[in-house]
């Protein structure tokens, strides 16, 4: 193989193994380069790159400002079964939510694993989604202040799922609903308006 076939290849394979996206270098107003959209039934989502001062990297954050079932935005070019995601978002307005949330082993728009913090119900879910069906799994109860920026990050491995908020772990448990690797991202609900930044994956096991 030549080597800028190999460079070529190194290149894609750091990108899947490990990332960290600010999105500051991205157009402001358009969706971020490298990523795809939609939401988990009815809805016009929109996600754009919008400039916040203060997002934890400025200027810039990934803004989620439409309405949808669930609304979805994930990286193109990951594919990992084992390893952690993690975001900031600030939940900024809402009248039926305020949710923040990150997805992994995304397969398509109906089916992956999604963990969510909530400002209006203060409190942080694990769900399975299959056939565009999202299950629970497990509530904890956990403040999540409006305005404010927060960490979610979720670690997975096997059967194991960790989730933490702003460092602190909320749910740790096993669940065998969503096997295999997939994509990564960032998820909100309904009329959720919510801003993200640093999002970062990183794949174990390998």
């Amino acid at each position: 193989m030549a080597w800028w076939r190999l460079l070529l290849l190194a290149a894609f394979m750091s990108e899947a193994a490990a990332g960290t996206i600010n999105f500051d270098k991205e157009t402001v107003g358009a969706m971020p380069s490298g990523w795809v959209a939609g939401s988990t039934g009815s809805g016009r989502p929109k996600w754009t790159v919008e400039v916040d001062p203060t997002a934890p990297s400025r200027p810039n954050v990934l803004m989620q400002s439409g309405s949808g079932k669930f609304p979805w935005a994930v990286k193109e070019g990951v594919r990992i079964e084992n390893g952690s995601v993690e975001v900031k978002f600030k939940p900024i307005a809402g009248r039926e939510d305020r949710a923040g949330g990150v997805v992994w082993r995304w397969k398509d728009g109906d089916n992956y694993y999604v963990a969510r913090a909530n400002a209006l119900e203060n409190n942080v879910s694990l769900y399975y989604t299959t056939a565009g069906s999202r299950k629970t799994i497990k509530y904890v109860d956990a403040p999540v202040a409006r305005n404010v920026w927060h960490a979610l990050r979720v670690e997975f491995s096997g059967t194991s799922i960790r989730v933490l908020l702003n460092g602190k772990p909320c749910i740790e448990l096993d669940d065998r609903n969503i096997s295999g690797p997939g994509a990564v991202g960032v998820w909100t609900k309904a009329d959720s308006v919510t801003a993200f930044d640093d999002f970062s994956w990183d794949e174990t096991g390998k």
